[in-house]
């Protein structure tokens, strides 16, 4: 059978300042109409470029070798990597499609999600705005919007994220192309959402028999959703097949790493393997080694929340209407003790967010107390809650947007103990950064670097020591690695559980992510609408959920073909 996408030795060079870097090296495979083929790796592993190279989309200074044979409707294959400007300007949205990872970025904020689509439908269709404005309702109805024919008028920052990802489905779908490039499409979405996403995906496909290209990092989502896989690492593919054989039964250890670090299948009290027992290793599933002992929570309570609630008010309707009120967290209430880890898990707007800030006083809120180690934050003036700070601390999601980018990696850690006036001068403050920075596995020398040179997993490491920094004796992780390659998110989860260890570590960790959640907590809680529907020990609400809800976000979980999966 002809392969609808053929790729004969893929070379993809980078040329900056007379300094050439590969990023993807002589790479060979097709793609078949009717087939989802995924293609896995972390973060650098040349996935992402790969899928931009078949619609040659990459920047001015990208070199590309080899051929990207393109077969339309039994004709002769042409490469589109030598396609005239015009031909490739009608193939692009028309018959190969693709949705980016970030919906927020790809989509145009000052058009509303209506005009974006009409003007994909008129620039390839022969038809009228009338006609165009029809088959963009068609579209939002078939990818499951709510009140599609509102949201046409919507902008895109007026929709959810999974709305917008829908946004730029119905735009990609809207030609029926013959082949649909999804890159990483439901990153940093929650388990439901995620999975109806992905759903979607696969309905369209075999509704209208498609080839699907689908990239992430995600080996879950990829066993649930592909027929072939393809496994990247630094620029090569390694190991490629059937997915149910290659998830099932890997032969390369990057392969096996990626499959063995993951949260869902390793017990409680077992470190999570890392990418490096394997690739430095003699290729054989290391054997897991136990966390030291961690300790036991105490009957001293850190912090309480007693009845707290925060409400948003909108704007003042039009004729003096009463503003409508959003109740983001209704009369909560749980204790933390000490040298615990509790664990709040929602789907977005479920008010796991929300509730943090609030604790942090980042988010005013509108009753209840917040007492922590017996003082009520609620009451204490701004001059009395910088003095407690330092106390307590956050790790943000995104690691990139929490540093200041002016700020190298040694002043951003000394600026907390510089605000405290912690330690007596620079020289002992940045003898305890770089302490920071060796607790944190990174090594004194970035000392002097900045955000924007470090990947990911380390700069989600640079804002864990940073939060260290004034000695804080309560810790909040919001969405700290769910947006982390599975073998970083196994660095900073081996990490977390190694600052315990010291005995004076107590945290809140929030997530959507119910296996990291069950893997790294003592107690879990799980909120829906700004309350606390369900609580217990993390075994208890993982294994045995009480409630219709919570069962539905376990039985979200993507992954449950492969197998392992606990």
């Amino acid at each position: 059978m002809t392969p609808l996408l053929d790729i004969r030795n893929l070379k993809v060079d980078f040329n900056r300042e007379g300094i050439t870097t590969t990023a993807v090296r002589n790479i060979s495979f097709s793609l078949h109409s009717g087939k989802i083929t995924a293609i896995v790796g972390e973060s650098g592993s040349g996935k992402s470029i790969t899928a931009l190279s078949l619609l040659n989309l990459l920047p001015a200074n990208a070199i590309l070798g080899g051929e990207i044979m393109y077969t339309r409707n039994g004709t002769e294959p042409v490469n589109i990597l030598s396609m005239p400007a015009k031909d490739l300007m009608n193939t692009r949205g028309k018959e190969i499609a693709m949705i980016f990872q970030e919906p927020m970025t790809s989509l145009n904020p000052v058009l509303t999600c209506g005009e974006q689509i009409i003007e994909t439908l008129r620039r390839h269709l022969d038809i009228s705005k009338k006609e165009a404005l029809s088959k963009t309702i068609e579209l939002f109805t078939e990818v499951e919007l709510p009140q599609p024919a509102g949201i046409v008028n919507r902008y895109p920052h007026q929709l959810s994220g999974g709305q917008k990802q829908r946004v730029m489905i119905a735009m990609a779908m809207c030609c029926q192309p013959a082949l649909l490039i999804a890159d990483e499409p439901t990153t940093a979405l929650d388990v439901r959402t995620q999975k109806s996403i992905v759903d979607l995906i696969k309905k369209l496909q075999q509704k209208n028999g498609m080839s699907v290209l689908f990239i992430s990092h995600d080996l879950g989502l990829v066993a649930d959703i592909a027929d072939e896989l393809l496994v990247m690492y630094q620029g090569n593919i390694v190991e490629q097949g059937p997915a149910s054989t290659v998830l099932n039964k890997p032969v390369h250890p990057y392969t096996k790493a990626l499959l063995a670090c993951r949260p869902a299948v390793n017990s409680k009290g077992n470190k999570l393997p890392v990418l490096e027992d394997f690739i430095a290793g003699d290729a054989t599933t290391p054997k897991p080694l136990p966390i030291q002992q961690v300790p036991v929570a105490g009957s001293e309570t850190v912090l309480s929340v007693q009845d707290l609630s925060v409400h948003f008010k909108h704007r003042k309707q039009f004729f003096g209407t009463q503003p409508a009120i959003t109740m983001a967290v209704d009369k909560v209430s749980f204790d933390v003790k000490q040298h615990e880890i509790v664990g709040i898990v929602g789907e977005s707007g479920s008010g796991k967010t929300t509730l943090g800030r609030a604790i942090l006083q980042l988010v005013k809120p509108s009753a209840g107390k917040i007492i922590l180690n017996g003082t009520d934050l609620n009451k204490l003036s701004p001059g009395e809650l910088r003095k407690i700070r330092k106390n307590i601390q956050i790790v943000f999601q995104d690691p990139f947007g929490s540093l200041n980018p002016r700020l190298s990696i040694g002043e951003a850690i000394m600026e907390p103990l510089e605000v405290h006036r912690l330690y007596t001068g620079q020289k002992e403050r940045k003898e305890k950064a770089i302490s920071l920075l060796q607790q944190v596995q990174l090594p004194s020398d970035v000392f002097n670097r900045y955000p924007h040179q470090f990947s990911g997993g380390q700069r989600q490491r640079i804002c864990i020591a940073r939060a260290l920094a004034s000695d804080p004796r309560f810790l909040i992780f919001d969405e700290s690695v769910s947006a982390l390659d599975v073998s970083v998110q196994a660095h900073v989860i081996n990490l977390i559980n190694d600052l315990r260890q010291s005995g004076h570590f107590t945290a809140i960790f929030i997530s959507h992510d119910l296996s990291v959640v069950h893997y790294l907590c003592d107690r879990i809680l799980v909120m829906k609408q700004g309350k606390i529907i369900e609580s217990g020990t993390s075994d208890e609400v993982y294994h045995h959920p009480k409630e219709g809800y919570t069962r539905e976000l376990i039985a979200a979980i993507a992954g449950k073909k492969m197998q392992g999966v606990q």
